[in-house]
Order: structure tokens, then C-alpha cells, then sequence
């Protein structure tokens, strides 16, 4: 448990370092790039987190490859990647069919359907998608599991990433005009960002679906004893994620818009009957894989 509040910690520093050095930075980087609130102090945040993870890291004896979650041979580690994210996208395009099929999301009217404007828009969110997956994967089934599990098995460190996994995707977006910000503006954007926790039930059905996502990926992570996998995956289901939300909007007025999460229009309960009807199948999938896949 001691690496599981390190890493806790380190969430706290990002949010702290936000507040005390937000205002600062804005007062000397807006005048001359105009760059808006939310992004210095999302940036500040980062910044924290990133020096406060190499120094834990090696505190932990997390640094090195195998804890990081890449130790294996780099050619086996892109194969395996690959065909996880070949993988995550049909997976995920099943469950958005299911969404169309069931009239649960509709085209935006005014999204520019031609091949050019779709091919930027996917190459757009493939970058994203496989930043998103790089930097968790990294920090929660990289050097947060491999720490878990030697202090107290892979059972708890698959629970404890997977409830973190869950609770860092409402830490929502929030904004502050120009206009607006004065000195407590870092400590608002702190308040802002948390404030879906404010009301837990209204985010239980995502979150649960975000668990669940939570505890195959860490599974798969204890099963191959790489993240290759689960970069692979969480990119393909994130990629196809951001594609549908660019280009559709929830339908809130049919009869089984439940399914949808009213956190962000997507995960909800249909995700999560869907991870828990792919979980084992995928899970055996990759236990019998790892067989194949050796340690660098």
C-alpha cells in the first residue's frame, strides 16, 4: 500500500502546484501568448506530476524497464501492441454499432462528413488516443501495478489501479476567462476540476463502467507482464471513442438513453456490459499468449 499513497501523493502535488503556481505563470506567460488559464494551470499540473513521478520512480525502484512495464524485446513489444490496438478499435466499433443500432447517438448536422475532414479528424484522435494510452498505461499498470504487487500481490494492485484509472477521468476539464482570474483562480481551478465528486451517484454508472474497463486491462497487465496490450487496447478504444464524439451527439430522448453515461454521452452501463461480456474471453485470450511472450 505504501507505493499506491505515493502515487496518491503525487496526484495531490499536481493539484497543489496548480493552485499555488497558476496565477503566477498566467500573470507572466498571458501578456506575451495569450495562452487562456486553464491550459497554464493544466500544464503546471502535468509538469509536477511528471518530475514528481521520475523522483518516486526511482525512490520505489520503479524506474527500470520491467517495472515500467516494457520488459520485454522491442519487436515483440510493438507486435503485441499492434495487434491490441487492431483489436481495441473492433471491439469498440461493436459497441458504438450497438449505440447507432439503437438510435442512441445521432450525426452532428453540422460535422463536414468528406474523406478529407474525416481522415484529419482520425489521424487527429489516433494522437491523441495514443498519447492518453502511453501516459496512463505508464503510470498506473506500468510503475504503479508493478509496486502494488510486490508489496501486497497482483489482486490488490489490479483493484487499487483500476479504482485510480476510474476516479482520474472525472477530474473534468474547467474554465476560467481572462476577464475573471485573480489570485485564488489556481485554488478554483482545483475546486472545479474535483467538482464531479460532488455528486457521486450522478457519475456511478460511468464510473463503474470504468472500473470494470479498469480491472481487464490491469488483468491483462498481470497476465503478459507488459503493457504493450493494454497501450494497445486503451488507444483503440480511446480512437474510436474521440471519432464518435466528434462527429455524433447523444440522443437523450430515446427510451434507452440510460445506457449512456450523462457524464460525457458514451460510457455507461452499455460499456460496461459490454467489458464484462468481453472480459474473460479477452483476459484467456491474453493468459494463453503470454505463453509465447518472454522477458527481455
Amino acid at each position: 500500500m505504501r507505493t499506491f499513497f505515493w502515487f496518491l501523493g503525487l496526484l495531490l502535488a499536481g493539484f497543489a502546484a496548480m493552485a499555488l503556481f497558476a496565477y503566477p505563470a498566467w500573470l507572466l506567460l498571458h501578456p506575451h501568448f495569450n495562452f487562456p488559464f486553464h491550459r497554464i494551470a493544466g500544464r503546471i499540473g502535468m509538469l509536477a506530476l511528471l518530475i514528481g513521478f521520475v523522483s518516486v520512480a526511482r525512490r520505489l525502484g520503479l524506474a527500470d524497464r520491467a517495472s515500467l512495464g516494457y520488459g520485454v524485446a522491442r519487436r515483440v513489444f510493438i507486435r503485441e501492441f499492434l495487434l491490441a490496438l487492431v483489436l481495441g478499435v473492433l471491439l469498440m466499433l461493436l459497441v458504438v454499432a450497438v449505440m447507432l443500432g439503437l438510435g442512441l447517438r445521432s450525426w452532428q448536422p453540422d460535422v463536414e462528413l468528406t474523406t478529407t475532414a474525416l481522415a484529419a479528424a482520425a489521424l487527429q484522435a489516433l494522437g491523441s488516443a495514443l498519447a492518453v494510452a502511453l501516459i496512463e498505461e505508464t503510470f498506473l499498470r506500468g510503475a504503479l501495478f508493478s509496486g502494488v504487487a510486490r508489496e501486497s500481490g497482483t489482486g490488490r494492485a489490479i483493484l487499487l489501479t483500476a479504482v485510480l484509472y476510474a476516479a482520474t477521468h472525472f477530474i473534468a476539464r474547467y474554465r476560467i476567462p481572462a476577464e475573471l482570474v485573480v489570485p485564488t483562480s489556481g485554488l478554483a481551478m482545483v475546486r472545479g476540476s474535483l467538482e464531479a465528486f460532488v455528486a457521486p451517484l450522478s457519475i456511478g454508472d460511468a464510473f463503474l463502467a470504468l472500473f470494470a474497463v479498469g480491472v481487464l486491462l490491469a488483468a491483462i497487465r498481470a497476465a503478459t507482464g507488459n503493457i504493450a496490450a493494454c497501450i494497445g487496447l486503451h488507444a483503440g478504444w480511446v480512437w474510436v471513442m474521440l471519432l464518435v464524439r466528434a462527429t455524433s451527439i447523444p440522443d437523450t430522448s430515446r427510451r434507452m438513453s440510460f445506457l449512456l453515461s450523462a457524464f460525457d454521452g458514451f460510457v455507461g452501463w452499455l460499456v460496461l456490459a459490454w467489458t464484462l461480456v468481453i472480459g474473460w474471453p479477452l483476459y484467456q485470450f491474453y493468459l494463453r499468449r503470454s505463453a509465447s511472450i518472454q522477458p527481455a
